[in-house]
């Protein structure tokens, strides 16, 4: 896959400490005392985290391939979050603190909104909407819908947050801030959330793989995307011929690519939405963003070992349709029955044709089973290059393993997909 620019993960924290130099350089206030000083400095800084955390939400490939992938974004996404809201808490405290010198009742009313009017009202209806969203992001067991819908609350955070900033009286250069943050928030909620910037699909077939696994072939009504075996694709499905629709978008790995631009799907049912989506029908409308990441992208000049579970076998059955392989490849396919195993029986077909296809079918029946005895050992891991997919349990021990056998980090490629 061409890349012209290479991801680093120094590029997002790059991004944020050019964002907070540059407000910090725009705005250090001058002869005020070190609290006050303090107060207005960490404002500031939040402020700044603020905006790379916005810039963050936005769900362009371009960007994304810039950052790292979705998965580096979603994670700086969280922790820069963190830390505004840290920041612009400790910010109405430390001016509060410097009141205190000259009198309790002065510190209090600098923290009261109905002594101070609209804006210290909008700052504090901001952090308690940041705080809130905060909340609901870190609440694991809250259901994707109930989490969609309140985690809108730090969409509004910002918004109130850039009238807080007009309502000070910002004037001049100043004003681009709450310009930004209001630019951002609708670019994510029009672009992504909205889909005005995903490409048009319809569904021309669906195969139904397992009583729970289904693949559906959607081919574009516009100009397709580029993709590449290995990326994942974020789709929402409309109502259609006996489907009521799933319009939410989730991420879904591409498992073929044709050269008409039709693409393929494997969509496990593991939520409500993939559950309804083992129903979809042909002629169902779907928009499609996209592509993202590198999982394939780097490593695949050599041989390799490919770790899969369950449904994360699909960016491999990608790569091993795209045509045959280069270099020798030892495939581990852990599922908990054969019943249940997607693309079982073809991965046995592909393996008769393909010498350089080591194939390994494991009827795992644990959740997370015993991956000493699968995996090769400290010397035939010399040199590889390994690919994990697969449940966040497969992930964790795998890479666990692999680095006490001397696999070196940079030699060891897995995605995440939980973008909450």
């Amino acid at each position: 896959m061409r890349n012209p620019v290479r991801p680093s993960p120094l590029w997002i924290p790059l991004v944020a400490l050019v964002v907070v130099t540059a407000l910090l350089l725009w705005t250090w206030p001058q002869d005020l005392s070190p609290l006050r000083t303090g107060g207005i400095v960490i404002g500031w800084v939040g402020c700044g985290l603020l905006l790379t955390n916005l810039l963050l939400m936005l769900r362009e490939p371009q960007l994304a391939q810039w950052l790292g992938g979705l998965e580096s974004m979603y994670r700086w996404h969280h922790w820069l979050g963190a830390w505004a809201y840290l920041a612009l808490l400790v910010h109405p405290l430390a001016l509060a603190a410097d009141a205190w010198s000259e009198s309790p009742a002065l510190a209090w009313a600098t923290l009261a909104p109905w002594q101070q009017g609209w804006a210290v009202w909008s700052g504090w209806v901001s952090l308690v909407c940041m705080m809130a969203g905060l909340l609901v992001a870190l609440w694991p067991r809250l259901s994707y819908a109930a989490w969609r819908k309140l985690h809108q609350l730090l969409a509004l955070s910002a918004l109130v947050g850039a009238a807080h900033l007009v309502l000070l009286g910002l004037d001049g250069v100043l004003l681009v801030v709450p310009v930004l943050i209001l630019a951002l928030v609708l670019w994510r909620v029009f672009r992504a959330d909205r889909g005005m910037g995903a490409v048009p699909y319809v569904v021309r077939g669906v195969e139904h793989l397992t009583p729970a696994t289904v693949e559906v072939t959607l081919q574009p009504l516009a100009r397709p995307l580029g993709a590449q075996p290995g990326q994942f694709v974020l789709a929402a499905f409309e109502a259609g011929p006996g489907f009521r629709g799933c319009g939410e978008y989730h991420p879904y790995t591409i498992s073929a690519l044709g050269a008409d631009g039709r693409m393929g799907l494997g969509i496990k049912a593991l939520g409500d939405c993939t559950r309804q989506l083992q129903q979809v029908q042909p002629g169902t409308e779907a928009r499609v963003q996209g592509p993202f990441g590198r999982f394939l992208a780097d490593g695949v000049a050599g041989p390799s070992l490919w770790v899969a579970g369950g449904i994360g076998i699909t960016p491999f059955v990608a790569a091993l349709r795209n045509g045959p392989l280069a270099h020798p490849v030892r495939l581990i396919y852990l599922h908990r029955d054969h019943a249940g195993a997607p693309y079982a029986d073809e991965l046995t077909a592909l393996a008769a044709t393909q010498p350089l296809l080591h194939l390994h079918v494991v009827d795992a029946s644990d959740a997370v089973p015993d991956l000493g005895p699968l995996l090769p050992s400290a010397h035939e891991l010399h040199g590889l290059h390994c690919h994990l997919c697969g449940p966040a349990g497969l992930l964790d021990a795998a890479v666990r393993l692999l680095r006490e056998r001397g696999v070196a980090a940079s030699r060891i490629h897995f995605e995440r997909f939980d973008f909450r």
